[in-house]
């Protein structure tokens, strides 16, 4: 089952962001790959909705989490999810009972390239063969539902996963680390992306406590 298909899913996943998105005890929850990665590709999930009141919030979210993640210094955007170390995915809450939604799959479907620029990121155009980020990742529905207006699935908080990037089908995988609340992908300062920078420092001040206990 991929990780973000049902309400089911999604409910148990916006109930479990209750707690710190890392564990309390003496090993937080942050595999190696992760903290090897260098380079990273951010996604919208291909089953978001396009909200009414807010057509461009995912994409916008997208562009958000590019520009913390380069002001951190410590990965790499990158446009294709082929080839790159991590793929984060994101989504956009719902905006209330009331929210509707348009399924839109090709939210994804961007060209050009990542630069950093003095208040962020731009994206230029694309130099030598191009990719469309999220093309490989998971499959893209087809058919009237693509364009009927339908309830906003899910629960109001945003969601923020990371996933091994170097496995073959990346997003139907169990992600790493992730962080789902209300308001994560908040505009420009991103809580989800101050959450994951602090679950890596800790992870990595455990590493060297270990290894100093362990000579």
């Amino acid at each position: 089952m991929r990780p973000v298909t049902s309400k089911c899913v999604l409910l148990a996943i916006g109930l479990s962001a209750m707690v710190p998105a890392f564990a309390k005890d003496d090993a937080p929850m942050m595999p190696p790959y992760i903290l090897r990665a260098r380079t990273v590709a951010v996604v919208i999930d291909t089953e978001a909705g396009v909200s009414v009141r807010d057509p461009n919030a995912n994409q916008t979210a997208r562009k958000d989490v590019e520009t913390a993640l380069l002001n951190w210094g410590r990965f790499e955007p990158v446009m294709s999810a082929e080839g790159a170390d991590l793929v984060i995915l994101i989504r956009k809450g719902s905006k209330g009972p009331a929210d509707v939604a348009i399924s839109d799959p090709r939210q994804n479907r961007r060209g050009g390239v990542i630069e950093p620029i003095d208040d962020g990121i731009s994206v230029g155009a694309q130099r030598g063969p191009s990719n469309q980020t999220g093309r490989t990742t998971r499959p893209v529905s087809q058919g009237p539902s693509d364009t009927k207006p339908v309830a906003q699935a899910g629960t109001p908080g945003d969601v923020f996963q990371v996933f091994d990037g170097k496995t073959e089908k990346p997003l139907d995988g169990v992600p790493g680390w992730q962080y789902v609340k209300k308001d994560g992908l908040h505009p420009h300062d991103v809580p989800a992306v101050a959450a994951f920078r602090k679950a890596i420092d800790e992870a990595e001040k455990q590493a060297v406590q270990q290894k100093g206990n362990h000579p």
